[in-house]
């Protein structure tokens, strides 16, 4: 297979040094709140890097609301939290049309012209929380399907329709939901083409008692802590564009779709853990995402191309909930994350990664 000749250029260069030791300091600031959780921490950094929406995971109090609040300060984004709850409706996130007096100026109509005058009454669209640059979709499956589904748009088009009129999302925009797990009473499960949407799910876990006592202490202890924003929103999107320029080579590309076709049963690249374990598995937006985090997580290290390496960093939060195991998983104790780790071991890396 030929190798791509593509290189970043001086400006490039200089611009993934620039975005490499800004992540420093961002991990620096974030890490003033929140106490372990570094590969989280990580793992989010990169998804925001290449704008990609992020499921965290974990029992309430491990301080997945806290994380994603601290991420918009230190980013200086604008920064909505929307609660799920039960009898929430589509419109209470992404707005609706209200008829309204003329001239009052009030509402919001990025996308088309609502009309002026000063006289009568006309519908103006009046914007939902959905209209901020990172949203915390806190408990997401607290609520029903529809109400979840209402965010599918918005994530994956990067704007609403309400009454067939097309409304545009500002970038940066990222979504963040966190999810209580699904064993948990009141809890709905997130369609399959929402979880598709999500280029990463992380499982936030316990802290180690060092990292515990640390929290217990520092919480339970006066202290003012003063965020510092590293970057301005401008300088974020050219390092989110800088990480869809970083090359990879074809063989990298391969590793991540044979990652991808391996956890499908009963296809000639299935694996067996896949065949025997495996209800259905991974789209091909799983091996978009793992090859676009990769290329994040070669900014993040200040490297300007993606290896093998990077693919199989990103692999496990790109493909465990995109994997439905059988009842024979199930039986024999074995989680997502068990067989997702197992076939990616399987799989071996192609040379000269």
């Amino acid at each position: 297979m030929r190798e791509p000749t593509e290189q970043l250029d001086r400006d490039d260069v200089a611009l993934l040094a620039e975005a490499s030791q800004g992540f420093e300091r961002l991990e620096s600031e974030i890490g003033k709140v929140i106490v372990g959780q570094r590969e989280t921490v990580r793992s989010l950094l990169a998804a925001v890097f290449c704008e990609g929406h992020v499921l965290l995971v974990g029992v309430p109090g491990l301080a997945k609301t806290l994380l994603v609040k601290t991420l918009s300060s230190v980013l200086d984004w604008d920064f909505r939290r929307i609660q799920f709850t039960p009898d929430m409706m589509p419109a209470d996130i992404v707005g609706m049309e209200l008829l309204q007096d003329g001239g009052t100026g009030v509402g919001h109509n990025p996308g088309h012209s609502g009309g002026g005058g000063s006289g009568g009454r006309q519908m103006r669209f009046v914007p939902g929380p959905i209209f901020a640059n990172i949203i915390l979709a806190d408990e997401i499956n607290r609520t029903p399907p529809k109400t979840q589904s209402a965010l599918l748009e918005a994530m994956q088009e990067l704007q609403v329709t309400s009454l067939g009129k097309r409304h545009v999302l500002e970038r940066p925009f990222v979504v963040v939901a966190t999810q209580n797990p699904i064993e948990q009473e009141g809890t709905y499960p997130l369609p399959e083409a929402q979880l598709d949407r999500f280029m990463f799910s992380l499982w936030m876990d316990y802290p180690d008692v060092e990292e515990e006592e640390r929290v217990v202490m520092e919480t339970t202890a006066p202290r003012e802590i003063e965020l510092k924003p590293v970057f301005t929103k401008e300088q974020m999107i050219l390092f989110q564009d800088l990480v869809r320029r970083v090359p990879v080579s074809r063989h990298v590309v391969s590793y991540a779709v044979a990652l991808a076709r391996a956890t499908r049963p009963g296809t000639a690249a299935s694996s067996e853990l896949a065949n025997k374990y495996v209800q259905w598995g991974a789209g091909p937006r799983a091996g978009q995402h793992m090859v676009l985090a990769g290329k994040a997580m070669a900014v993040l290290d200040g490297e300007p191309t993606v290896s093998a390496r990077h693919i199989r960093q990103a692999a496990p939060y790109v493909l465990r909930h995109r994997v439905l195991t059988n009842y024979q998983a199930a039986g024999e104790g074995l989680s997502t994350a068990d067989i997702v780790r197992g076939i990616i071991e399987q799989i071996s890396e192609p040379q000269n990664a």
